[in-house]
């Protein structure tokens, strides 16, 4: 009989799974987090269950909070088991167990009030996210857009949040008027600078309503950046049915990762922190080259392998990472395009980084998929991909590797795999990308009309031409053909 995750039975799963080695019962909020999801009680929760079970930092508790429906049915899945998560840590020679306790509630989105006043609670010193990175309302260049839907209602109606920012907004607002010192504002998405935008888009919102109160949080609120790493895949049956046949342990939403795990963070803290360095969190003066390094060579090589593996029918990333077409696809793109621009990293070599990639790329316990990778390319393509084909055009340098991610990318929006097999699209501007792709067989130029998407990229004559090249030739060859073409340095007119 499996053992119901609960903390009434927590001893009983000490038989198969590591459990706290603090009373959870005796924790006391210091964060509140948006974004309860796998990533974010895969690391961030993680770390903070290290250092809670050295016997230390028991004030830093997490609070979660949501704003969107999906949020509500975390929150019921967790609550009924006292908000514990099991997190199963998967390498290639083993897989282990653990189950973490360091957030104490959630607050549902039909709860706003009382998320606003936890949000002036003086115990509050830090306020976290990991809302993804179509979260930030921005544009193709990072800067914050005014014009979002979302953030005109939520600027015309600053007393009735909807969004993550708005309520933050509110929630230091409140702080303000109550004499009390604001907390610091903690993104943990994949965003290069995501703490400066973090920032850009809460002041921006913030001037759409009361321009003053916008400087006021220019000027007094934190906003460190940071990089996060943890490959964490989508939690489903496969899973589900993991933990039970082989740690006996029924949980309602339990995470599974690879055991490798990073965290580099800005050390600008004014409201106070716990010291996640003695549980291995770095502490440095500049994360950009380490985020730079991160999103570029690892969230790019995701996002070149997704959609030929899409379109070639491959549905786990590590069956994607042993086909030798994609695997050689990957390592020319990266060693050619993508490493060489990617400026120096404090005691790190990038070909030793890329060589870490693949191995945990080839992970097959994971059981990470193309599918996950391939959702939302509307917005990772120009946070993920089309920086380094802009900073190599820059540089008077080609990319026809890069040029062929983007038209691989075109492609799997016409809709079908190379077998005729439909593709179920995961991402916010889908329809309007379906319809484009579909034009794009014929003109190139139809995709690449996305200004919001391509940027100035779009705008360069080399790209366009390799780009075409490359989408007319996954249209006549298919993709495997198309990669060997690339391979052997021939996919160019």
């Amino acid at each position: 009989m499996t053992v119901k995750l609960s903390l009434a039975s927590l001893n009983d799963a000490a038989a198969t799974a590591a459990v706290p080695a603090y009373d959870p019962k005796s924790l006391t909020p210091g964060i509140v987090h948006f974004g309860v999801g796998n990533f974010h009680r895969a690391h961030q929760a993680v770390y903070l269950d290290d250092l809670f079970n050295t016997g230390k930092a028991h004030d830093w508790a997490i609070i979660g909070a949501g704003v969107m429906p999906s949020d509500a049915a975390m929150r019921d899945k967790l609550k009924a088991q006292d908000f514990l998560t099991t997190v199963v840590e998967q390498d290639n020679n083993k897989t282990a167990a653990r189950v973490t306790a360091p957030m104490i509630d959630i607050i549902a989105p039909d709860h706003k009030a009382a998320l606003v006043a936890k949000l002036a609670d003086p115990a509050i010193r830090i306020v976290s996210m990991t809302i993804t990175e179509g979260g930030y309302f921005i544009d193709a260049a990072g800067n914050f857009n005014p014009k979002h839907p979302a953030m005109v209602e939520d600027g015309a109606n600053p007393t009735n949040p909807k969004t993550v920012f708005g309520l933050i907004i509110a929630g230091l607002r409140l702080r303000r008027e109550r004499g009390i010192a604001p907390f610091t504002v903690m993104s943990c998405d994949n965003i290069p600078g995501n703490g400066h935008v973090t920032e850009n888009t809460l002041v921006g919102l913030a001037r759409l309503s009361d321009p003053d109160f916008a400087q006021w949080i220019h000027d007094n609120v934190a906003f460190p950046n940071s990089m996060v790493d943890r490959i964490t895949p989508a939690t489903g049956p496969r899973e589900l049915d993991i933990l039970r046949q082989d740690f006996n342990i029924d949980d309602n939403w339990p995470v599974f990762c690879e055991e490798f795990k990073q965290w580099v963070m800005e050390d600008n803290f004014p409201a106070g922190r716990p010291r996640l360095e003695e549980v291995g969190v770095q502490f440095v003066p500049d994360v950009a080259p380490y985020e730079l390094m991160k999103i570029r060579i690892l969230n790019g090589g995701h996002a070149a392998i997704a959609y030929p593996g899409e379109l070639l029918d491959i549905h786990f990333v590590h069956e994607a990472m042993e086909h030798p077409l994609i695997r050689a696809f990957l390592a020319k793109l990266e060693k050619e395009e993508i490493i060489p621009i990617v400026p120096p990293v404090p005691d790190t070599k990038l070909d030793e980084y890329f060589d870490l990639i693949e191995r945990r790329f080839l992970n097959p316990k994971i059981g990470d998929t193309i599918p996950r990778l391939a959702q939302d390319g509307s917005n990772r393509q120009p946070k993920f991909i089309l920086p380094s084909t802009r900073d190599r055009l820059a540089q008077g340098k080609d990319i026809v590797g890069l040029s062929l991610v983007s038209a691989l990318w075109c492609r799997y929006f016409a809709g079908t795999s190379d077998s005729g097999r439909q593709i179920v699209f995961n991402d916010a501007s889908a329809e309007k990308l379906h319809e484009a792709a579909l034009k794009a067989k014929d003109n190139p130029e139809a995709f690449l009309a996305f200004d919001e998407i391509f940027g100035e990229v779009s705008s360069s004559a080399l790209f366009r031409e390799r780009f075409a090249h490359a989408l007319k030739t996954l249209w006549t060859e298919g993709t495997a053909k198309t990669l060997q073409l690339y391979l052997a340095d021939q996919l160019v007119r």
